[in-house]
């Protein structure tokens, strides 16, 4: 799945690449790509210009000039593609947006577990998917006044806490795992068992891993491209995602995965030992 990374390589190729241009044609060829009736959505956006492109967390903000916005999340294989080209819409293109330079804004679901949704971009904050995310990483709000009761309310090991959104968002399976190993804490350590100095370390890796992915233009462990079709870097950089079997960077123990809250999870047995 795509995390905040990722999202935000998106965001900001579709600012490059459509920013200013009128919509002038949508065709939704999966209904349920669509959060609410699909007529509406096609009817509110056709017309509109493309204001700007934002970005919450691990969800798109395509913001448009007649007051809605088109909330996008890709899930676990959406990915978006700005092209003239009729060879660019295929079996797995299920929105196509038509634009007025001619070019299309097309977004691919492999899997079709993405979804879109329009909403008054003034009552954004009442949107009941934006409004239960916590604070982002690299945001004025991701403090340690913020997050220490987040987290230390929780009796579940830190790594299922980290990946719940409502606690702290935009880091999914690839980054807990790479900013625990970063901090020397077992992914199975109760989140209530972690001290002052603990919560400090996560905040401030947490900030380094995003600051560093989002320079890489995120992680290509799967089949993440951006918007211009480009792979991203961050796999080059990562320590213990994917890479059981292999010896731990800092001490050459070698590298474990296990099933943590049913997610596999990477981590090392000799820097990383529950509390």
């Amino acid at each position: 799945m795509p995390e905040m990374p990722e999202v935000e390589t998106v965001r900001r190729g579709l600012q490059a690449q459509v920013k200013g241009r009128k919509i002038t044609h949508v065709e939704i060829r999966y209904q349920a790509l669509i959060t609410g009736p699909v007529d509406q959505f096609i009817e509110f956006t056709t017309g509109a210009v493309i204001e700007d492109i934002g970005r919450r967390a691990k969800f798109l903000l395509i913001h448009l000039n007649n007051g809605y916005t088109i909330i996008s999340h890709l899930r676990m294989e959406g990915r978006y593609r700005i092209s003239a080209d009729p060879s660019a819409i295929d079996k797995h293109s299920h929105a196509i947006f038509t634009l007025d330079n001619g070019e299309k804004m097309i977004y691919n679901d492999v899997r079709k577990f993405g979804r879109m949704q329009l909403w008054p971009t003034a009552e954004l904050a009442n949107n009941k998917s934006l409004k239960k995310l916590g604070p982002e990483p690299l945001s004025k709000e991701f403090t340690f006044d913020n997050l220490k009761p987040r987290i230390l309310r929780h009796r579940k090991d830190i790594k299922t806490v980290l990946l719940d959104q409502s606690v702290m968002s935009g880091l999914g399976n690839i980054y807990v795992d790479e900013v625990l190993w970063k901090v020397k804490i077992h992914p199975k350590t109760s989140a209530n068992h972690l001290n002052d100095t603990e919560i400090q370390k996560i905040i401030d890796a947490s900030n380094e891993e995003m600051k560093l992915a989002i320079e890489s233009g995120g992680s290509t462990v799967r089949s993440y491209i951006d918007s211009t079709g480009h792979k991203g870097n961050m796999q080059n950089n990562l320590k213990v995602y994917g890479k059981e079997g292999t010896p731990c960077p800092r001490c050459g123990t070698e590298i474990q995965k296990i099933k943590v809250g049913g997610r596999g999870t990477h981590f090392c047995p000799k820097c990383q030992v529950v509390k």
